[in-house]
């Protein structure tokens, strides 16, 4: 097969061809048109028209299983006011059977004309009888009404706060349906666990989403108990996407020997290693800062597990690498980041660890990355959210080393990007325009100090997303060897003006050479 068009090949060494040779999967050569096409002429042709050809983009984080439920449930992202967020979960609730839970996830008041956080008092009346657990933007914050509340044992006044979370009373210490963190399971685990099919469903559907996107691999954060799903649609040989696994748990060493006999390992689908958490996130005021957040004094948020979070992630580091398994770590705050890399400093280098978001820094933490092999995986799109409100939370000089894309590139660390999706969505180009244009949701700029390219913005989502699941010798790249993962873009991201980069819409994505998501199935 003989690819043709303006490929960007992500090669630093090769960046620009005109046509790409694939045999069995694979870049077999790259180069010019005329040459290729002189010595190869009789190959199976296809022909991009000009347009634009890149890597299969990478996602360096998403959560595959909760990203395809989430395409059933309630979207509460785009809500702008409490009057749209209780009629919208009244109407989700008059579509469900007696007692069935309504779930949903996005809801964010911050940008709110009253940005006043929702009670349970909001949706008792329209939920009754179903119990309700709506999940913040973020993940680390939650609400439920009084029938889940009643479930979990928690319709009392002051309850006990579980270690690493929060559930929020009002004046007379009655719950106000607000849990944050390790209180949100205290409810979660209520919910009826979708079946195997159910969650296979959910990965099929995600896939095709993400392959919408340009997107041919994931690093998905994954309970164990997703892992029967994802090897099901594996063997089945009809995943359109290749899945690398972090089991997220929050203590590894009674996982090494399952992930040891897991027994597949292929580049299709592969455990790499483990997820856990060291803080919350920002929007809930939950990441755990050096000094406490601006607009409340006496907060400077909660490690996951209250104060044995260090202790316990040690014990993780210990079993991860005694199994040469990769580390990957949820922090958020200057503080969990601070932590986090003495703990690392401890660990080979040649392990990979990661820090999931890396999103506030002290500024002498910035060049330890780099020092110590840490890889800072990060999602763009989420500065387009907290720039809204960021320096209400932590004021501008704490800002000022936020989402430091450019000073990580500059000072030579690893920066892999992804989305967090369902957080937000997958599609990669909403981050890139963040990355490069420093826009948040409400229109303005944001600490455009660390705003970088485009093609470093591709770079982060290709080369170094791949960096950071250890595929970077097969994936990431259009290079002889390299799998023939890549994308036809209807619109050239490198030329465009960078405010357009967020309409980039994707033509075809192939897998492996073969296609398997098109806008327009005459392409050929």
């Amino acid at each position: 097969m003989l690819v043709c068009g303006a490929i960007w090949t992500g090669n630093p060494q090769n960046p620009a061809a005109e046509a790409m040779l694939i045999e069995n999967g694979r870049v077999v050569r790259i180069g010019t048109l005329d040459t290729l096409s002189t010595a190869h002429p009789n190959v199976t042709r296809i022909d991009a028209g000009g347009r634009r050809i890149i890597p299969g983009l990478i996602d360096a984080h998403v959560h595959i299983v909760g990203g395809g439920l989430s395409m059933q449930r309630l979207a509460m992202r785009d809500m702008t006011d409490r009057a749209q967020f209780m009629a919208a979960v009244a109407d989700r609730s008059r579509q469900l059977a007696s007692g069935q839970w309504l779930l949903g996830r996005g809801w964010s008041t911050d940008s709110w004309a009253n940005p006043s956080s929702p009670t349970r008092d909001w949706i008792d009346g329209a939920t009754g009888d179903h119990p309700a657990l709506l999940q913040r933007m973020d993940g680390h914050c939650a609400l439920a009404n009084t029938a889940a509340l009643r479930l979990a044992g928690l319709d009392s006044p002051n309850p006990i706060d579980p270690p690493g979370g929060t559930i929020e009373r009002d004046a007379s210490g009655r719950p106000t349906g607000i849990l944050k963190d390790a209180a949100i399971s205290l409810v979660s685990r209520h919910v009826p666990e979708p079946s195997v099919e159910e969650k296979c469903a959910a990965i099929r559907a995600a896939m095709r989403e993400a392959n919408r996107y340009g997107v041919t691999t994931v690093n998905t954060m994954s309970e164990w108990d997703d892992v029967p799903a994802l090897r099901r649609v594996h063997d089945e040989e009809n995943d359109t996407l290749r899945v690398v696994i972090f089991v997220q748990e929050p203590d590894w060493e009674p996982f090494v020997e399952r992930v040891r006999s897991f027994g597949v390992h292929d580049d299709r689908l592969r455990i790499a290693g483990f997820k856990a958490y060291m803080d919350g996130s920002l929007g809930s005021r939950t990441a755990y800062m050096h000094e406490p957040f601006a607009d409340q004094p006496n907060n400077r948020g909660l490690m996951a597990s209250g104060p044995d979070t260090p202790a316990r992630l040690a014990r993780n580091f210990r079993a991860a690498q005694a199994a040469g398994l990769q580390c990957a770590v949820h922090a958020i705050g200057d503080e969990g980041n601070h932590v986090l890399l003495d703990l690392y400093s401890r660990l080979d280098r040649n392990q990979r660890p990661r820090v999931e978001h890396a999103q506030h820094l002290l500024p002498g933490d910035i060049p330890r990355f780099a020092e110590l092999g840490v890889v800072a995986s990060m999602q763009p799109y989420h500065k387009a959210d907290d720039g809204r409100y960021a320096e209400t939370a932590i004021g501008p000089q704490r800002s000022r080393s936020s989402y430091a894309f450019a000073d990580l590139l500059r000072s030579g660390a690893h920066v892999a990007f992804g989305s967090d999706w369902p957080v937000v969505s997958i599609n990669p180009f909403t981050g890139i325009h963040a990355a490069v244009t420093g826009r948040t949701l409400d229109g303005k700029t944001w600490m455009v100090h660390e705003n970088i390219s485009v093609e470093q913005a591709l770079g982060c989502y290709t080369r170094g997303a791949a960096f950071a699941c250890k595929l970077d010798d097969r994936i990431g790249m259009l290079a002889p060897g390299f799998l023939a993962d890549f994308v036809i873009l209807e619109t050239d991201p490198l030329s465009q003006p960078t405010d357009e980069l967020i309409k980039t819409r994707v033509a075809a994505t192939y897998l492996g050479g073969r296609k398997v998501w098109s806008a327009d199935e005459k392409l050929h």
